[in-house]
């Protein structure tokens, strides 16, 4: 089984500092932590606990004061802003909290979007975004514009957004946080099942603990560091 465990982010002696004033304020306090391919992790946090910092260092969005962040095979610290787009644009998929979804466009142009600024042929990415909302459970709305959806068809398409591209790695902000709880925990199902499907990776940050428990390792952070990390089979048992 170890052979399989394969490394697809690596994070080694992460600080995030930021200068507010005369003030340090630490972000990141020195986080060590690895993520395999396959799995759905979970950072866990209040507001301020330094998870939404955590994951813009995942994504290369923000650079870290100082530490290692290895993606995918790949130091995002060294990389240049250019360099960085193009291993977003490559490599990762966003889901957000606010769905970004636009409004004039129905779901399938939605989600072929990101294809079209690769320049992916409209019939070939329109195919993939009809494949995509399927795979969400949307056949019935593929022609619906946003307006015309709820909110938790409004984020599946937004998860087939970030799938259409066939990222190594999801990373989901809040993803569920404008939704209430028991279409939450049924967009957090569907995500878990398409990732296991297609065995790609996603971190999830969250301060709900319960929806963390979708995941299959939480990793609980406070204060820029992280202090406990939980498998789901030890988390469904404290459940009982």
């Amino acid at each position: 089984m170890e052979e399989k465990r394969q490394p697809v982010i690596q994070v080694k002696n992460l600080y995030k500092i930021f200068r507010v004033g005369d003030e340090k304020v630490r972000a990141l306090n020195g986080v060590d932590l690895t993520i395999y391919k396959g799995e759905f992790c979970a950072i866990v946090g209040t507001s301020g606990s330094g998870k939404s910092t955590m994951l813009n260092m995942l994504a290369g969005l923000e650079k870290p004061t100082k530490g290692e962040v290895v993606v995918a095979g790949q130091h995002l610290e060294n990389m240049t802003e250019n360099q960085l787009v193009k291993f977003r644009r490559e490599k990762v998929g966003f889901i957000f909290q606010s769905f970004n979804l636009l409004g004039t466009m129905n779901a399938i142009e939605n989600v072929a979007l990101p294809l079209t600024f690769r320049g992916v042929d409209k019939k070939v990415r329109e195919a993939k975004a009809v494949k995509m909302l399927k795979l969400v459970g949307l056949s019935k709305h593929m022609l619906h514009r946003p307006n015309e959806m709820s909110g938790g068809q409004q984020q599946r398409v937004g998860v087939a957004r970030a799938l259409v591209l066939d990222p190594e790695i999801i990373f989901a902000d809040e993803p569920t946080g404008n939704l209430d709880s028991h279409t939450s925990a049924e967009v957090l199902g569907l995500m878990r099942k398409v990732v296991q499907e297609k065995n790609q990776t996603m971190v999830m940050v969250t301060h709900d603990n319960h929806l963390a428990g979708f995941a299959d390792r939480i990793f609980h952070i406070i204060d820029g560091k992280i202090v406990k990390i939980e498998t789901r089979s030890e988390y469904k048992e404290d459940e009982q």
